[in-house]
């Protein structure tokens, strides 16, 4: 990679609270976290959540029916994990079989290991909010496992892709590639009437979250983003700021 280290090489359980701050921190501030989040509580205004889901389920304008939909969402979440597992033995582990493949069980372990955690995370909240799908199932809706699924997924698969070497323009397209997948795995369950657009939203930030957090955190492969809170007292009171340096 570009720190010269081989990714999974510094896989750590242990990564010190100062780093699981600043990757937390890091991960939270990501637009990819925040957007969605902040979208989700959006759609509450106005029932629009309710609307837009009645009106996709109805048309179906990008799936055709609430059956290819769901079908397809399902095919979405395993093709975003086929990507990972792809991405992430491509990644530069080492130049020895050993080392290699050390590397690669250490680093997969970990990425399995926070996958888990959100998946836990997305099942707490379903029991705790108890929302009834669109569809009236006997299943809660809040937030949607197949978005946080592939959005955590695909957010490992684009770190992968980071320490490939490639150029600028070769990984901002493949970031708008994974991307439109993490956005059509999330808009076939609103289609096939599964989720509310919140749902999805939520997932999403849930997945992305998880993701950069856990490559910050146990991967050792840093984001280059580093945030930090400040907070100054004020007369009345104090002012909270966040910084990043680039």
């Amino acid at each position: 990679m570009q720190n010269g280290r081989g990714w999974g090489q510094d896989a750590t359980l242990t990564p010190g609270w100062d780093r699981v701050g600043r990757a937390a921190l890091n991960a939270m501030a990501a637009p990819e976290t925040w957007a969605p989040a902040a979208g989700a509580a959006a759609f509450q205004i106005g029932h629009a959540d309710q609307r837009v889901s009645d009106r996709a389920m109805r048309s179906n304008p990008v799936y055709g029916s609430r059956h290819t939909a769901d079908r397809v969402s399902d095919q979405l979440l395993y093709a975003s994990g086929a990507v990972w597992v792809i991405s992430g033995a491509a990644a530069p582990s080492g130049e020895g079989a050993g080392e290699w493949t050390l590397n690669k069980i250490k680093g997969f372990t970990i990425e399995a290991g926070g996958g888990l955690a959100a998946l836990g995370l997305v099942e707490i909240t379903k029991k705790g909010t108890d929302r009834e799908r669109p569809d009236h199932t006997d299943r809660e809706s809040f937030p949607s496992g197949h978005a946080a699924g592939a959005s955590y997924f695909l957010t490992l698969s684009s770190r992968h892709v980071d320490t490939f070497g490639w150029s600028p323009a070769a990984v901002t397209a493949s970031r708008i590639g994974l991307g439109t997948i993490t956005a059509a795995t999330a808009w076939a369950r609103v289609e096939a009437g599964q989720h509310y657009p919140s749902d999805v939203l939520a997932g999403i930030a849930v997945g992305h979250f998880f993701g950069a957090f856990v490559t910050d955190a146990f991967i050792g492969a840093d984001n280059p983003l580093n945030a930090l809170v400040l907070f100054e007292p004020a007369k009345g009171g104090g002012v909270a700021m966040v910084r990043f340096d680039f």
